[in-house]
C-alpha cells in the first residue's frame, strides 16, 4: 500500500525483498550507504538467517515524481512477549543505515525528517504484520557519505563499541613508513623471517567455490578456538551463521562483495581474512590465525600487511576496520567512528524491553571504554 507524507513523498512498504530487488538494485548503485544496505548483503541473510529466527523484512521505500528518495531496510521480529522493529540483518550488519539519494539532507532536515519518520512508524503500525512494541536500531553512523545521517534526529545513545578505518595513499611501503615506526617495521620484518624460516609465506587468494569454502572453514574453526579462549560464545555456531558467510563467499551473485584470502606459511594456513569490497572501500570484516607455534611470529598481522598492499594495488582509498576497538585498529586508524543507537518504546510491553536494555547498554559501553 502506498502512503503519502509531505513533501510528496509516498511511501511504500515490502515483505518480499524480490518485489523490490530491481529498485533496490539501481537505487544503491547511485544512493549513499554502505556495503551492510547492499540487496545481495541483506538478501543472503534473510535467506540463511532471518527466515531461521522469525524475521519479517520490512522495506520502507520513499519516492517523489523523480523516483527513490530512501530506502529502510527495516524488519520485525518476535522478542518475548513483545515485537521489535529493527534493522534488517542487524547482527551482522557493522553499519546500519538508510539508503539516501543525493541532496537527501539538503531536502529534509531535522525536523523534516522526523515528520517523515512519524509517516514511516504510522504506516508500520498500521499494519497487523508489521506492528511493534520496541524499537532497537543499533551500530548507526553520523554519517552516510558525505551526508548526515537523518535516524540521529531521533534522538540516540552510544553504541558500546566504535569502528575505525585508515585512508590508503601512495604505495604500500610509503603508507607503511607513515604509519609505523622503523622500531615497529624492524620487528615487523623480523617476525616474518622467522615465518619464512619455517616455511614459505604466500598470500593467496582462491578462486575456485569449493577452495573458498575451504578457507572459510579454517576461518570459522579457528575463530571457534578464540573465542572460546575468551569465553563468548561461537558466532558460527547460530542457526544459519555458517550458511550465510559460505553463500555469501561462493555463491555467483555474490562473490563479487566478496574477497577471501589465506596467509600459508609452508603447507600451513597461518591466517585468513573474509573482506569485503564496495565502491572504494575495503572492508576488514572476518579475520583468524592459528593459534599453533606461528602465533609467536604474528601471522594475522602479515596478512594483514599484504591484506593492505593488495588494497592499495587494485585502487582502494578506504581500509575499513569495522567495529570494535581493538588495539591495532587503533594504530592503524586516522578516522574514528562513533556509533549510535536509539531506543524507544511503543507500547507498555515495548517499556519493559526498553528501560533494562537502554541501562545495559550505558553499563557495557562503560566497561569496554574503561581500561
Amino acid at each position: 500500500a502506498l502512503h503519502a507524507l509531505p513533501g510528496d513523498i509516498r511511501l511504500s512498504v515490502h515483505e518480499d525483498m524480490s518485489a523490490v530487488e530491481r529498485d533496490w538494485r539501481d537505487f544503491e548503485r547511485r544512493a549513499d550507504g554502505t556495503v551492510f544496505q547492499s540487496f545481495d548483503w541483506l538478501s543472503t541473510w534473510q535467506r540463511h538467517i532471518g527466515t531461521l529466527t522469525g524475521v519479517r523484512p520490512a522495506i520502507v521505500v520513499g519516492r517523489d515524481a523523480g523516483g527513490i528518495v530512501f530506502m529502510l531496510p527495516l524488519a520485525t521480529r518476535a522478542v518475548g512477549f513483545a515485537r521489535e522493529l529493527s534493522w534488517l540483518g542487524s547482527d551482522l550488519g557493522d553499519y546500519n543505515a538508510p539508503l539516501l539519494a543525493q541532496g537527501f539532507a539538503e531536502r529534509f532536515n531535522c525536523a523534516g525528517f522526523t515528520t517523515l519518520w512519524a509517516g514511516i512508524t504510522s504506516c508500520l503500525q498500521g499494519s497487523a504484520r508489521h506492528r511493534y512494541d520496541v524499537v532497537n536500531l543499533t551500530k548507526m553512523p553520523a554519517m552516510i557519505g558525505g551526508q548526515p545521517n537523518p535516524m540521529l534526529s531521533l534522538g540516540v545513545t552510544l553504541n558500546p563499541s566504535g569502528a575505525h578505518l585508515t585512508h590508503l595513499a601512495g604505495n604500500w611501503e610509503t603508507f607503511y613508513a607513515a604509519k609505523r615506526s622503523s622500531n615497529t617495521r624492524r620487528r615487523d620484518r623480523t617476525k616474518r623471517k622467522r615465518l619464512s624460516d619455517i616455511g614459505e609465506v604466500r598470500l593467496v587468494n582462491p578462486e575456485s567455490a569449493d577452495d573458498i569454502v575451504s578457507a572459510l572453514d579454517v576461518l570459522m574453526d579457528q575463530k571457534a578456538r578464540q573465542f572460546a579462549h575468551m569465553g563468548v560464545g561461537n558466532l558460527f555456531a547460530r542457526p544459519g551463521h555458517a550458511e550465510f558467510y559460505r553463500a555469501l563467499a561462493s555463491e555467483p551473485a555474490t562473490r563479487p562483495l566478496v574477497h577471501v584470502s589465506r596467509l600459508d606459511v609452508g603447507t600451513t594456513t597461518a591466517a585468513v581474512n573474509l573482506g569485503l569490497t564496495h565502491r572504494d572501500c575495503y572492508y576488514h570484516l572476518l579475520a583468524s590465525y592459528d593459534d599453533g607455534e606461528l602465533s609467536r611470529f604474528g601471522p594475522g598481522a602479515a596478512h594483514l600487511h599484504d591484506l593492505m598492499r593488495l588494497a592499495i594495488e587494485r585502487g582502494f582509498h578506504i581500509f575499513d576496520f569495522t567495529i570494535g576497538d581493538e588495539r591495532y585498529k587503533r594504530d592503524w586508524c586516522d578516522t574514528e567512528i562513533k556509533l549510535h543507537d536509539h531506543i524507544s518504546a511503543a507500547s507498555w510491553r515495548g517499556a519493559l524491553i526498553a528501560m533494562p536494555r537502554l541501562a545495559g547498554q550505558r553499563l557495557k559501553r562503560w566497561i569496554k571504554q574503561t581500561p
